[in-house]
């Protein structure tokens, strides 16, 4: 994860909703200092220990944060994932953005271990897809990876994918790559997009590197698999759920990318408890904030 680009996006986050303050936390508190425990309340598998050591730390450098959990933990109800202990007013104004977004990231985290387990091919990378949440696509992308699974592109700047509104505009496939080859160089690979076997054998006389096939039932992309020249690298993509999954153990493609990964978890349910004196972290006694 880039550190760098983690600050700014919680800089962004954090003015959204404290704005020019924390009206309830500056009229409470002073110079007061609290504990806190961040507690799994369900499930799961453990997505943004750098969410909670940056962000706290950009509120206030007196933040003390020790985490008990590391991207990829399991989560077991009622596990403590970290330990806090600092003001009280930077605790509380974070609270609600740093709970935000580890939610998330757990609950993509857990969406995808359990896809890597439905699949269970160990010949087969489950991935991810462009279909995040604007603003969150490097978080979201990092909790893919936590759970297990890999990364596709990261934007359109990253990697040539000539889908088929492409190929219609251009006129075909060999045009298409023929231009992007021209225009991108050695460097960068060329995935193509195809959904019939005729587009198949276009897409290998074209040289493409990946070769996608599109909303293809599981005997489809076995076929396809079979096809395709061993040094082209395949992907399945399109219409795969949760439930499907399990068909498509076998069929030798090396990439399934899932929008759902990303677009439609649940998010892991997460709390902060806050201590209510100002001893240490270990001494205090927690309370349901």
């Amino acid at each position: 994860m880039n550190h760098l680009q983690l600050k700014k996006w919680l800089n962004h986050f954090f003015l959204e909703d404290i704005g020019t303050g924390d009206l309830t936390s500056q009229a409470i508190f002073r110079e007061q200092s609290c504990g806190a425990e961040i507690v799994a309340k369900s499930d799961g598998i453990f997505a943004g220990a750098a969410v909670i050591k940056e962000g706290f730390a950009l509120l206030d450098g007196n933040v003390q944060a020790v985490l008990h959990k590391t991207d990829g933990d399991m989560l077991r109800k009622g596990e403590v994932i970290a330990v806090l202990h600092g003001p009280a007013a930077a605790l509380l104004s974070g609270e609600r953005v740093v709970l935000n977004l580890i939610q998330r990231l757990s609950g993509i985290a857990t969406m995808t271990r359990e896809a890597v387990r439905r699949l269970d091919d160990e010949k087969i990378k489950i991935c991810d897809t462009r279909k995040t949440t604007p603003g969150l696509r490097m978080l979201e992308k990092y909790a893919v990876r936590a759970g297990g699974g890999y990364n596709h592109r990261f934007g359109l700047y990253d990697g040539i994918m000539i889908k088929d509104n492409h190929i219609a505009a251009c006129g075909s496939i060999l045009k298409a790559c023929e231009k992007a080859r021209q225009a991108a160089g050695h460097m960068i690979n060329i995935e193509v997009e195809i959904e019939t076997e005729e587009q198949l054998r276009e897409a290998i006389e074209a040289g493409a590197d990946v070769i996608m096939f599109d909303n293809c039932p599981p005997d489809t992309v076995r076929h396809f698999a079979n096809l395709t020249p061993d040094h082209i690298k395949t992907e399945a993509s399109g219409g795969i759920t949760l439930e499907s999954l399990p068909a498509f153990k076998g069929t030798g493609v090396n990439y399934i990318s899932l929008g759902f990964l990303t677009h439609s978890v649940k998010s892991l349910d997460i709390s902060m408890d806050v201590a209510l004196s100002n001893e240490s972290v270990e001494e205090c006694d927690y309370v349901n904030s």
